[in-house]
């Protein structure tokens, strides 16, 4: 046999026994060459070679020089079988046993095979056994099963009492484990929130926006929010001029503050009752003209006072509530009237709210800054010329005032009876409105801050409050807001720094210019439009979290309402007493607008409100009113609901945050459809059954892609994240490109909790019998059929595409 290179490698060999290679082939292997040389002891072996079983063969192995090129080229090699070794003669029978102590191991070439041994002063030492049997390889199993028990049971006592004594802030690798998310919104307190409400009422009023949003931009900072900036926008706001704007009996001669004070008296209260009582983006002006009742404003109101009244340029008295404002100032553009005087029924609201002698602000603005709309407000941008965003000139006025009007002596309410206010129907009234504003270009500031996700830092569940725009007539009730938004942020930062994060990001914002229009939100999210329309997962919305102290109201959409439904029991259980708990889909005041409506974002808002209020008409909450900060104290002295608001809104955003699955029920949207048209008219026919095949594929989907996704053996991380995908963008279907005046784009919504057809169709369905043929309800027909058309679409669409996926897999 050729002897192999052997350059550069140690090999000791006995001089007595000369250089005598091992040449006794095994008779399994005749004829058949070995591609390595054997390394010579001092001593040969003795017999018993062929009691060597397969563990002393690869011991042995490991003193063998290889000679690798040698040995691959070698024909027949690859059918060497290890256990045909055991019969192999090693060496004469007359030699004795082999002393390896003395044998440096050899070392094959780096990139090739690297030997067990790499260290150089490493000597094997091998000493042989005695020939075995099968009663020594059974004890010897039996031995390693036993080390492996004890091992085995060694590591469970380890784990066990690591997890039992390891300190409090080791961290779980499931960020979505509920306990965890419990003991993150442990650390919220009632009264820290109180301590950062004071604080932050210090700071009213501030005269400027920016001021206090660079103090909360620091104090979130401070508790270690990351990248937290403060994002400005120069916009046109409407403010309330230099001096009140007056109403003047022509009759009488008298004139009155917007309060109900005669002009010429001194105003014992605040000043700001009647120079801060305006509509903002009213038209400005004079106007002299006769009043005319218009009770709420409702289509049918109107219709019959145009049967019996010229009503171009007069002045509508008109109550707030029932329908958007924006839709009934349309109404009345229509109708030709010139100005407006607009006040609450105080048979409308509780009588534990005494507002007959207060005056309030109203906003005409739909959302962002008028100048730029459907775009951001930055630096170089065009600016549109529209000062006022309508003709009327709108005045808000106390109760109080009405009832002058109206010649009555006070208001008409018995304990348990009250009278509506209304003009008499046979007198008229002649006043002189004068309505002062002004329009002027400053900055709007939103703090925004993050927590950066783990697994999706792409994903964005964004929580928004507001803050004090530096306008003392707006109130203190941004204080509320921030102080519950800062509790949030102060509990999921103290988890952060002990080494958590949430699967998905979370921004934290506080938005400027909302009491006017939701300016900031607006403009930060026409901004951000396309990431936000790829990337925001949902919107909580902490506007005005306690307006009452009877019961918790939550505005969920559809998909959300399971997730909000389920928090709220869960709450009751922990605690002996629960009010009364209203969840649903309606539409609300406040910053979350923009993302319901031009985004199609589920979102969540939870607020304690009063029983009473909630039981008079709709949309009353458009009316601002100066709410001091004792105001706010009394109606929750130790800050308690603020707490649970805080910790609610806490448990919805950590699961969105965190699940691998988003919690959204696409079933519960198909039957919000199928329930706005129960009322079964013949016009509704053709939509109900295209609800009904949307229902099938909401169910096909939940069933066939929701629930095993919800199984962890089958969460592949592209399943879910295309399940994701399709789950966030289950609303985008529902938005409609054209709604009248302040209604919501977003047709899932409905006007309040006693209406139920879709907002579009509202006011149209009175003509369905007597004018089948009439174009503005078959255009708003048409809009819904098509918005539940494109949802089933959508559904069946996501089926396909997991077939498609599974089917390649196959």
């Amino acid at each position: 046999m050729t002897q192999p290179d052997t350059a550069g490698l140690s090999l000791q060999r006995n001089n007595k026994m000369g250089e005598n290679e091992a040449s006794s082939p095994n008779t399994s292997l005749q004829g058949k060459k070995m591609a390595y040389q054997k390394v010579h002891a001092g001593q040969r072996t003795s017999g018993h070679s062929q009691y060597l079983d397969s563990d002393d063969l690869q011991t042995t192995a490991l003193d063998l020089e290889w000679d690798m090129e040698k040995e691959l080229e070698e024909p027949g090699f690859d059918q060497f079988q290890i256990d045909n070794a055991e019969s192999q003669n090693l060496g004469h029978s007359e030699t004795s046993d082999l002393n390896l102590d003395s044998i440096q191991p050899a070392t094959s070439p780096k990139g090739r095979f690297q030997r067990l041994q790499e260290e150089s002063d490493y000597i094997s030492h091998y000493t042989r056994s005695s020939p075995k049997s099968s009663h020594g390889n059974f004890c010897h199993f039996l031995k390693l099963l036993s080390i492996a028990t004890i091992l085995f049971i060694f590591g469970i006592l380890i784990g066990y009492y690591t997890r039992a004594h390891c300190p409090s802030d080791a961290i779980s690798s499931a960020t979505n484990d509920p306990q965890l998310h419990q003991e993150i919104l442990k650390t919220i307190q009632a009264e820290d929130i109180k301590k950062s409400f004071r604080n932050l009422v210090q700071l009213y009023p501030s005269g400027d926006d920016t001021d206090i949003s660079k103090r909360i931009k620091s104090h979130w900072t401070s508790l270690g929010l990351e990248d937290v900036q403060l994002v400005n926008y120069s916009v046109l706001l409407s403010l309330p001029g230099t001096s009140p704007s007056t109403v003047r009996l022509s009759s009488s001669g008298q004139c009155f503050h917007p309060s109900g004070q005669l002009c010429n008296e001194e105003d014992g209260k605040d000043s700001s009752q009647n120079l801060y009582s305006y509509a903002a983006y009213s038209a400005k002006g004079t106007l002299q003209a006769e009043v005319i009742d218009v009770s709420y404003g409702m289509r049918e109101d109107l219709k019959r006072i145009q049967k019996t009244k010229n009503t171009t340029n007069q002045i509508a008295l008109l109550k707030l509530g029932k329908l958007p404002l924006l839709y009934k100032i349309s109404l009345l553009e229509k109708a030709g009237f010139g100005g407006v005087l607009l006040y609450i029924d105080p048979c409308d609201v509780p009588k534990t709210e005494k507002l007959i002698h207060d005056s309030f602000v109203v906003t005409l603005n739909p959302g962002g800054d008028p100048s730029t709309p459907g775009y951001p407000s930055s630096d170089g941008t065009f600016r549109q010329s529209w000062p006022n965003l309508t003709s009327l000139l709108v005045q808000p006025i106390s109760a109080s005032l009405v009832e002058k009007l109206i010649s009555l002596p006070a208001a008409t309410t018995t304990k348990d009876l009250c009278t509506p206010l209304e003009l008499p129907h046979k007198e008229k009234r002649i006043v002189r409105l004068q309505v002062q504003t002004v329009t002027k270009f400053k900055t709007v500031t939103n703090v925004v801050g993050y927590v950066k996700g783990l697994i999706s830092p792409d994903r964005y569940i964004i929580v928004g409050s507001q803050h004090d725009n530096g306008l003392t007539y707006t109130g203190q009730e941004w204080a509320s807001s921030t102080a519950v938004i800062t509790a949030l942020i102060r509990a999921v930062t103290l988890r952060v720094k002990r080494g958590w994060r949430p699967d998905r990001t979370i921004v934290f914002c506080s938005w400027g210019g909302t009491m006017l229009g939701n300016i900031g939100s607006y403009e930060w999210g026409e901004d951000f439009q396309k990431v936000l329309q790829k990337n925001a997962v949902a919107y909580i919305s902490l506007h005005d979290p306690v307006r009452g102290n009877s019961s918790l109201h939550a505005v969920a959409s559809p998909s959300l309402r399971q997730l909000v439904v389920e928090k709220i029991k869960f709450n009751c259980t922990r605690r002996a007493q629960c009010r009364e708990n209203v969840v649903s889909s309606v539409q609300t005041q406040g910053d979350a607008h923009y993302f319901i409506n031009h985004l199609g974002v589920p979102t969540v808002q939870f607020a304690y409100e009063d029983n009473k209020a909630l039981e008079g008409p709709s949309f009353l909450s458009e009316a601002i009113f100066h709410k001091h900060a004792t105001k706010i104290e009394d109606t929750d002295p130790f800050f308690n609901l603020h707490a649970t608001i805080a910790k609610l809104s806490g448990e919805v955003i950590l699961q969105i945050a965190s699940d691998p699955v988003l919690p959204f029920n696409a079933l519960d949207i198909a039957l919000e459809v199928q329930n706005r048209l129960k009322d079964d008219r013949p016009c509704t026919h053709q939509l109900l059954a295209m609800a009904s095949r949307l229902r099938e594929s909401a169910e096909l989907f939940q069933s066939d892609e929701m629930r095993p996704a919800n199984d962890p053996k089958e969460r592949a991380p592209t399943r879910v994240r295309m399940l994701n995908d399709i789950l966030q963008d289950m609303e985008k279907s529902f938005l409609l490109q054209q709604v009248p005046p302040g209604f919501y784009r977003n047709i899932l919504y409905r006007m309040d909790e006693k209406t139920l057809p879709f907002p579009i169709l509202l006011e149209t369905l009175e003509f369905c019998e007597s004018q089948a043929s009439n174009g503005t309800f078959q255009a708003a027909l048409s809009d819904v059929w098509n918005s539940i058309n494109s949802a089933q679409v959508y559904f069946k669409a996501g089926l396909h595409v997991f077939e498609s996926v599974l089917d390649g897999k196959n």
